[in-house]
């Protein structure tokens, strides 16, 4: 399971640049191994309400099941058919999920593996015994086990007799099938199947280094549209304008052939934040297009991802996690306040961590289960944390207040910098909102020009508006747009976010 997660950020997207979020919300989160009914209520009642854009789910379609105390959070990247049903729940129930998402302004994305489809045993639906299948319920071909060169390190059980087998590998066939019409036009079709009436759209399309070719990569740019019903503005669109917003995931491939700037795009604010390397924040000045990036409207953008926060792919221990919250909420303010990209958060479970020379043995763990297996609800503390396991970085009250600082202050441009020459920052975007960061080890007390218009407002990381009462830190501007500032290095949040709708 080692392999490097390469995405649009990095210059590997076609075609589709549009995010399709509704007019005003900005950012994405992706709820990880969340069931599709805890997802449809996660919409209603608080990503509708506070202005995410959009939620990620995890892959939909019928995955391998592995005899196992914990099911591991992998299993959901190995289909053995392109059926809609997962430990996250039946087709019909995804339907419901999306509708009632789209209703309150949360678009759905899907990851969706477009790999060869393992074949294993599914306790879901149905089972598949030794078949090996290349399209929805449809055997391509019978192979006894033994026709495969096995890896040997992943055990299941198939549903033919008591035999125990391992993994088989599918690099031996990898060119030959990933090349033929026939399982392109599989995976054309799963892609429109998962889109569900076109109801929801795809955010990574997980694809294998042969399927980079013009065929299979303009079919699923070309031939589905998205439903004008919930994705047109005002009923005038276009056909390109309602594609599908794909992004690549490419498995195995050299970093340094494809993404010079990989390090410094994934693992950079890291770096920054825990100042490694004598990294400072004073270095992102101009991070971004500046930094010869991409072009913002083509990039995704976020700090951690289901894959990086447990070691795998790029990135290493420079990745900021749940696991360091003061660092991860200071990270992810950041990003959200910066103007650059489409902004993704990630929202975790949490697992029992054993970390072994540097090496975590247990970061396989999947989400919180029943003795059965089955995945957990979410439930919902007094507090509007998660509980159970569940860790729901996109409920903190930084980074929730943050997404809607994005929203405010959308289409702003990056102004009124200002820096120590170290790692004391602050940035605005032009009228709209102001960020200051002290990542120091001493005190910050500086009186900066914010851009704001004159009056009283609430910092909505200590606190926030309620009522048209602050329960933070209240930050006065000046008529000529000044404020003063002060922050501890031994804040419990080192950073201060102010914006018009937070004026008192």
């Amino acid at each position: 399971m080692k392999f490097f997660i390469l995405v649009a950020l990095l210059g590997l997207s076609f075609a589709q640049h549009n995010p399709h979020l509704k007019h005003g919300r900005t950012s994405i989160v992706h709820l990880f191994e969340w069931r599709w009914s805890d997802i449809a209520a996660e919409c209603e009642r608080f990503l509708g309400p506070n202005g995410f854009g959009g939620v990620q789910i995890s892959p939909p379609n019928e995955h391998i099941v592995l005899n196992s105390p914990w099911r591991p959070w992998w299993q959901r990247y190995q289909p053995i058919s392109y059926n809609l049903c997962s430990r996250s729940g039946s087709e019909s129930v995804l339907r419901d999920m999306i509708t009632r998402c789209n209703n309150v302004g949360v678009n759905s994305h899907y990851d969706a593996v477009c790999e060869p489809i393992y074949y294993q045993t599914c306790v879901f639906c149905w089972h598949i015994g030794s078949e090996r299948l290349d399209g929805p319920s449809q055997p391509q071909t019978r192979r006894s086990v033994t026709e495969y060169q096995c890896e040997g390190y992943l055990g299941f059980s198939v549903s033919y007799g008591n035999v125990y087998v391992k993994k088989c590998s599918w690099h031996l066939f990898l060119k030959k099938d990933l090349n033929r019409l026939y399982f392109q036009s599989k995976v054309v079709e799963f892609i429109g199947k998962m889109s569900l009436d076109r109801d929801s759209c795809p955010f990574s399309v997980r694809l294998l280094t042969p399927l980079l070719q013009k065929p299979i990569l303009g079919l699923c740019g070309t031939i589905y549209l998205l439903e004008s019903h919930w994705f047109s503005k005002g009923g005038n669109f276009s056909r390109d304008s309602m594609r599908f917003f794909i992004l690549v995931t490419l498995f195995g491939l050299s970093l340094a052939q494809h993404t010079p700037h990989f390090k410094h795009v994934c693992c950079f604010i890291g770096q920054a934040v825990r100042k490694w390397n004598n990294e400072k924040l004073m270095y992102t000045k101009n991070w971004g297009e500046g930094w010869g990036f991409m072009p913002n409207g083509n990039a995704v953008v976020f700090i951690d991802n289901h894959d990086n926060q447990r070691g795998h792919g790029a990135g290493g221990a420079a990745i900021v996690t749940f696991w360091e919250s003061r660092l991860q909420k200071m990270a992810v303010a950041y990003m959200l306040a910066h103007p650059y990209g489409v902004t993704r958060v990630m929202s975790s479970f949490r697992w029992n961590r054993h970390i072994v020379n540097g090496k975590d043995q247990n970061d396989w763990m999947g989400p919180p289960s029943h003795p059965d297996g089955s995945t957990k609800s979410v439930p919902i503390n007094p507090d509007e944390t998660c509980g159970d396991g569940w860790v729901c970085e996109h409920r903190w009250r930084q980074i929730k207040n943050m997404v809607i600082f994005r929203n405010v202050v959308n289409g702003q441009p990056h102004s009124n910098w200002w820096d120590n020459n170290s790692n004391q920052v602050a940035f605005g975007r032009g009228n709209r909102g102001f960020i200051i960061f002290n990542n120091d080890d001493w005190d910050l007390d500086v009186t900066l020009n914010t851009g704001l218009p004159a009056g009283t407002y609430c910092d909505v990381i200590s606190g926030q508006k309620e009522a048209g009462r602050c329960t933070g830190k209240q930050i006065h501007v000046g008529s000529d747009g000044r404020a003063h500032f002060r922050i501890s290095n031994r804040d419990e949040d080192p950073f201060v976010a102010i914006h018009v709708e937070s004026k008192l």
